[in-house]
């Protein structure tokens, strides 16, 4: 006879189904953190906001200053120098250009833009100046006149253009970094071309090349040869800095006449701050311009300098140079440049240093010079019949 089960209560299986599922999860599972407020769901980020291509202008009427500036000046710089382009079609602007005659004001805008359109240059720059300076010169030193204009050293060597890395060649022929400055000016001795005052060769020494004076009458062009291979560094912030000059009066002629008044040790070591020390040839005064590294003669107003490693030289740029921070220094510079040279201090795409001419007054107006900079690169115009 079969055994009876009594049946349990419907509450006991409950219970005993909610102990075993208990037991089993304590036997797979840690324990968790102690139950807090339920958390937002999470949202994915949005996705980066896309970097914004560099301004362009497209049209030569939105250059500030553009209707106002000397297109006819503009035209034979552009004429007498586009020769060192080697693009394609900014060569074939120049022969065009060098087939009209000397054009108006209102036939040489016409003439850049139909040949151009302008591309405004990501970002601002600096705009400085320089300038062919015309200083007096000695044959023999005296208390006044006691710097000489050195020559290329014989012991100097270089493996490239711009003597970036030149180095001193000793007795032994071991090549080591040739010496600073100080240095140079501490040994003494040697060949010297002329005789100087020390602040005026130091400011030839900046500005690469210049005419020398002599009582006697002659002039004598005094020509970049080397440098010793090192970087240059400005001292208008240092003396500013040190209280020797006003923040807002930091010219060239600022300095130079500073210089000037503290002649000897003092002025010595200012000027040793500076550690790229130049070295000249001689050559008759032709009367012409300076030649910059393009190989062409500077058209005073109308060439800058520029950094060859970000710009290309024989390149046609507008310059929009505005808010200097110097003492009397024009309002503004816009107008239409050539790429003919370089120089030490000229870093970055958007920094041009603009040739004056030459003599004190360009000396002057350039020493004055530090705007803000925007360029606007002018683009051969390509399509059918260009």
């Amino acid at each position: 006879m079969a055994r009876r089960l009594t049946p349990r209560a419907p509450w006991s299986v409950l219970a005993a189904v909610l102990l075993t599922l208990a037991l089993a999860a304590c036997a797979t599972s840690k324990p968790g953190p102690t139950p807090g407020p339920r958390p937002s769901p999470v949202r994915p980020l949005p996705p980066p906001a896309p970097t914004p291509p560099p301004e362009r202008l497209e049209r030569f009427e939105d250059l500030p200053g553009w209707a106002n500036d000397d297109h006819a000046a503009a035209f034979d710089a552009f004429r007498a120098t586009c020769g060192v382009a080697r693009d394609p079609a900014l060569a074939e602007i120049c022969r065009r250009a060098r087939g009209l005659p000397p054009l108006s004001g209102p036939a040489a805008r016409a003439f850049f833009e139909d040949s151009f359109r302008p591309e405004l240059m990501a970002g601002e720059g600096v705009l400085t100046a320089y300038f062919s300076p015309v200083y007096e010169a000695r044959d023999r030193p005296d208390a006044e006149f006691s710097a000489p204009l050195r020559p290329k050293p014989a012991d100097l060597v270089t493996s490239g253009p711009g003597a970036k890395d030149a180095l001193k060649r000793g007795p032994d022929g071991k090549l080591a970094p040739y010496p600073d400055r100080a240095a140079i000016e501490a040994q003494g001795g040697g060949p010297a071309l002329a005789w100087m005052r020390p602040e005026e060769k130091f400011f030839l020494q900046i500005q690469g090349s210049g005419v020398l004076t002599y009582p006697d009458g002659r002039r004598l062009k005094a020509v970049f040869a080397a440098t010793n291979g090192l970087p240059f560094a400005g001292i208008a912030n240092p003396m500013r800095d040190k209280g020797m000059l006003a923040a807002n009066n930091t010219s060239g002629e600022a300095i130079r006449v500073w210089l000037a008044s503290h002649r000897g040790p003092e002025a010595q070591q200012v000027m040793a701050l500076n550690p790229r020390y130049v070295f000249f040839t001689l050559a008759p005064d032709d009367g012409r311009q300076p030649v910059g590294a393009a190989g062409v003669p500077l058209p005073p107003g109308r060439a800058i300098a520029v950094d060859v490693s970000r710009n290309t030289l024989g390149q046609p740029f507008f310059l929009d140079g505005q808010a200097p921070t110097l003492n009397g220094a024009f309002p503004s510079y816009r107008r239409t440049v050539m790429a003919l040279d370089v120089g030490g201090a000229i870093k970055g795409q958007v920094r041009a240093d603009l040739y004056l001419g030459q003599g004190p007054e360009a000396g002057v107006e350039a020493g004055r010079v530090r705007h803000t900079l925007r360029m606007h690169r002018l683009v051969p115009k390509v399509g059918p019949g260009r």
